[in-house]
């Protein structure tokens, strides 16, 4: 197909609809998957964070006395 202007491309044969919804859809999903990812992301590491304050704080055991 070739454009003979910006604006033929744009209409891309009377597709424009179709075809740039179907563009910002696609691009809309992978901003969005790429936040969850980073909020899931963070959420872990805290989590494992936390953990780790955890056990190391269980693991600081008075020593057992001599008999």
């Amino acid at each position: 197909m070739q454009w003979l202007s910006v604006a033929d491309f744009l209409n891309m044969g009377g597709y424009a609809l179709y075809v740039w919804g179907s563009f910002g859809i696609t691009a809309l999903v992978a901003v969005f998957e790429i936040w969850q990812v980073r909020a899931k992301r963070r959420d872990v590491l805290q989590s494992f964070s936390q953990t780790s304050e955890f056990e190391d704080q269980s693991s600081t055991k008075l020593p057992l006395p001599l008999p």
